[in-house]
């Protein structure tokens, strides 16, 4: 059976990733980076304005210390912020570029018909724990409400 995009789940994910997006780092128009601390022991993370546009922006995340456990390290998302509609998607991980809505099963690279949407719940979640645990390093600073 073929993978059938579920656009209105992607939809609410994309626009809820906005949401909490914005929550964490509200001066993205203004500032280039923001550095934040999640979990016990800490781990290290910052957000990077890597391309800015009045519609859009492309923000990084990364694990930005390197704790000494590679094999869990966190992969380098890349964020594309719809300011006009409002909505935040996964356009990249680590080294990939340009993710598909549907890969065909099987394929040369291993992806899941459904990988982009997964990015894109992962994304979700993680901001959710950032939003519930995490802290701003650097600058006091509290997650806006």
């Amino acid at each position: 059976m073929r993978y059938k995009v579920d656009l209105k789940r992607f939809m609410a994910d994309c626009e809820a990733n906005y949401a909490r997006t914005l929550r964490i780092f509200p001066g993205h128009r203004r500032l280039d980076h923001r550095r934040f601390a999640l979990g016990e022991p800490p781990r290290h993370f910052s957000i990077r304005v890597l391309e800015r546009s009045p519609y859009t922006s492309l923000l990084e995340i990364s694990q930005s210390v390197d704790d000494g456990v590679p094999w869990v390290r966190f992969p380098t998302l890349k964020i594309r912020l719809y300011h006009d509609a409002q909505l935040a998607e996964v356009v990249s991980v680590a080294r990939s570029r340009n993710m598909r809505p549907r890969y065909d099963y099987p394929n040369g690279d291993m992806h899941q018909p459904d990988e982009k949407a997964q990015w894109n719940r992962f994304l979700a979640e993680w901001l959710a724990a950032v939003l519930r645990d995490g802290y701003a390093i650097g600058q006091p600073f509290a997650f806006a409400e």
